[in-house]
């Protein structure tokens, strides 16, 4: 096994490193749209805040025809955006004033919108040269904005970035209160991903770039992922937000392992940058850091009856011997080289709408109970990154849908630019295996 650096022309100096903290969240909420009242203070974990908050939702629209295969709804993505900016940004932020607004429904695009920040400067997209060196050259790339930029030289129009994405706007003051600007959110037909990055930090987030891979029924992207590639400062990050096939039919686990292979084999995100050898990573697994968050859909390889019985007992351990995703990774089958937190939780799918009621164990006819299962899941890849939690949330709010809500806290280290603008930062990337250098 070799390891592998990306484009080094300058190492960092010592103690030239930064440690940061991110959340990272994910939750199938079953098609349902956020109730009147609902907050999500304690999910987030607003009383220890996170330098970066990394939030996926799965069937954030029901998988219906409509949905699939004529016009994906925008609007629950735009409803959740506008909770999840209420909670981090307190309720006097800019969700305020869309609710006003003329337009009868919530447009993610308006949401998006509104989420910007009113100094109307675009979020860096490359940091590869400095200021002089890219205006001596005339090479840029993709909203390349020079850091001396009037704020006359800005447009106030909306803009989106490649495939659609919505890109924030870096402000060097807080807006409405702001603590937090939103820097990414895409959807694709029930998956959702944004990115939230705190204030202070955005202006050190570039090359940011969104890859969607669509599976499920015929490709249509009723299952599939929303993949987001990102420098902050000088290290590279990429967040996979994904919803595999379902099914806990023996064999199943082998259609959602294929699954895993083709959205690392078909990922890649589109080069913007002109200037040659940069340290842009194309494919996720040239990245340092990468969580893959998610509705996995691993089931438990026992029958109801068995699993009801651990489940009862909280006996987690001997649940997670059956567990097929672990059995999986095990086995090296999938995710080989990933890491997962130890499980202290227990599964949360599948429950009654509304109840905390396994649907396993309900008055319901045979043929539409479902074995509990650890469905939803939140995994990495690289150095430098430390789980510091791994926890599912319990409430009387989180009930409607028929999952609980994961999330997963990061202590991670990134390199910070040193004294020279100029030069590139070496970039390392751990160790591979010879079966994923193949992917």
């Amino acid at each position: 096994m070799a390891s592998c650096a990306l484009f080094a022309t300058k190492t960092p100096t010592v103690g030239n490193v930064k440690t940061l903290k991110i959340f990272v969240g994910t939750w199938n909420v079953g098609g349902k749209c956020p109730e009147n009242g609902l907050v999500l203070d304690d999910f987030l974990q607003v009383h220890s805040p996170s330098d970066i908050y990394v939030l996926g939702f799965q069937e954030i629209v029901p998988l219906n025809a409509g949905n699939v295969l004529v016009i994906e709804d925008s609007e629950p993505a735009a409803r959740w955006l506008a909770l999840i900016n209420q909670t981090l940004n307190g309720p006097h932020s800019t969700v305020q004033s869309l609710r006003k607004a003329a337009c009868p429904k919530y447009s993610l695009k308006a949401m998006s919108k509104q989420l910007r920040t009113e100094s109307k400067r675009k979020l860096k997209m490359c940091t590869c040269v400095s200021d002089l060196e890219r205006k001596n050259s005339g090479d840029s790339c993709f909203w390349c904005q020079p850091n001396n930029v009037s704020q006359g030289n800005l447009s106030s129009e909306e803009e989106e970035g490649p495939d659609g994405v919505i890109c924030s706007e870096v402000t060097n003051y807080a807006v409405h209160g702001q603590k937090y600007s939103l820097v990414v959110s895409k959807q694709m037909v029930g998956i959702f991903l944004s990115i939230w990055v705190k204030r202070d930090l955005v202006q050190h987030v570039s090359h940011l770039r969104t890859a969607c891979i669509s599976r499920g029924i015929l490709g249509l992207g009723n299952k599939g992922c929303i993949s987001v590639s990102m420098l902050l400062y000088q290290t590279s990050f990429c967040f996979i937000c994904s919803h595999l096939a379902s099914g806990e039919k023996e064999g199943d686990e082998i259609r959602r392992n294929f699954d895993v292979v083709e959205i690392l084999r078909n990922t890649q995100f589109p080069r913007r940058c002109k200037v040659p050898n940069t340290c842009v990573p194309e494919r996720i697994l040239e990245h340092v850091r990468i969580i893959w968050l998610g509705d996995l859909n691993y089931r438990i390889a026992l029958s109801q009856t068995e699993a009801m019985r651990l489940v009862k007992n909280h006996e987690w351990e001997t649940l997670l011997r059956k567990d097929q995703l672990k059995m999986e990774m095990d086995a090296g089958r999938v995710f080989k080289g990933w890491r997962e937190g130890l499980i202290k939780f227990a599964p949360t799918y599948k429950y009654s709408c509304n109840s905390d009621t396994y649907l396993g164990e309900a008055n319901i006819p045979p043929n539409k109970r479902r074995t509990p299962a650890w469905c939803d899941r939140i995994l990495w890849k690289g150095v430098g990154i430390h789980q510091l939690s791994y926890e599912r949330k319990d409430s009387n709010k989180y009930r409607f849908s028929d999952h609980r809500p994961v999330y997963a806290i990061f202590s991670v280290e990134v390199s910070v630019r040193g004294t020279s603008n100029s030069n590139l930062i070496k970039i390392e990337v751990e160790e591979l295996l010879p079966s994923q250098r193949s992917i």
